[in-house]
């Protein structure tokens, strides 16, 4: 068996035992396709999605915990119209016992929709723990965001850090996804070096078209020069393929340092495919055949 195609130890032990998965809202049925090739107890994000209502939002977390796993619902502070409308959302997860965890992001309006202009206004409203938040994930940017300096991204990510540890929240850091293990390494070097000690979740794309990741990447930033893209395994004169992590997982469990990069866990962007994603994961960390 080709050895590039199978996971070391250090892949299924160490990174994948509590990796994560993301669903919008309307992915539900999605779900209940993949429920069986998900370990119980995985954490699933729930995207905060401008065409999905609140309604949509709440029942795709009601049914993430309904079959087992644990829901983490995405709170998009650009796009809340106002503080009644957070504390609808809230009160209805909490109402739901779904509010335990949440991830709060920034989002993409260019402007704010309402009071709230980053994830960090969110967080210090005092609405989250309020309503039975006691966990929330922050976004993390290892090749910067194509609308923000970096100067501002080091800032919100330290601000937040210290916000979580003031108002004794757990947290955790989970990272916008790419092709190239180089950047994420040494991104983290430099989170620690700055002061924040939250475990990170690096992001991922599961399995899927070339075509698809490429859109994707475009969107969100993502470097995807012809070195990278041979790094990854797919070459951008041919979008016809799929690909997998399969090259970045192993290079991430070969060179992560627990001393320099701290603690660090995955977190797999599905793009509609959680079937796909939780069968290729169970696959890669037996060691078997992903491609």
């Amino acid at each position: 068996m080709n050895p590039a195609l199978t996971a070391p130890p250090a892949v299924g032990t160490s990174l994948l035992d509590d990796f994560s998965l993301e669903m919008t809202g309307k992915d539900v049925p999605k779900l209940e396709e993949a429920r069986h090739s998900i370990p119980p107890g995985t954490r699933i994000n729930v995207t905060f999605l401008a065409g999905e209502d609140l309604a949509t939002r709440l029942a795709a977390a009601r049914a993430v915990k309904r079959l087992g796993f644990v829901p983490v619902p995405h709170i998009s502070a650009r796009r809340l119209p106002s503080r009644a409308h957070l504390e609808e959302f809230l009160a209805g997860l909490a109402a739901d016992g779904t509010a335990e965890n949440v991830f709060v992001v920034g989002g993409d309006p260019a402007r704010p929709e309402g009071p709230y202009p980053d994830a960090l206004s969110v967080i210090r409203t005092g609405l989250l723990q309020r309503h039975g938040v006691r966990h929330i994930g922050i976004s993390g940017y290892p090749e910067g965001h194509p609308a923000i300096t970096d100067r501002t991204l080091w800032s919100a990510l330290t601000d937040k850090s210290a916000a979580l540890h003031t108002e004794r929240l757990t947290g955790d850091v989970i990272t916008q996804f790419g092709f190239d293990v180089d950047p994420v390494l040494g991104w983290l070097e430099t989170v620690r070096a700055r002061g924040v000690a939250l475990p990170v979740r690096i992001g991922v794309p599961g399995p899927a078209g070339v075509r698809r990741l490429m859109t994707y990447a475009t969107r969100f930033g993502v470097a995807t020069s012809a070195s990278v893209a041979r790094k990854y395994g797919f070459s951008l004169t041919n979008l016809m393929g799929t690909a997998g992590p399969d090259r970045f997982l192993h290079a991430l469990a070969r060179h992560h340092d627990p001393a320099r990069h701290g603690r660090v866990k995955v977190h797999f962007y599905t793009f509609g495919g959680l079937r796909a994603t939780s069968e290729w994961i169970a696959r890669f960390r037996h060691g078997e055949r992903t491609g």
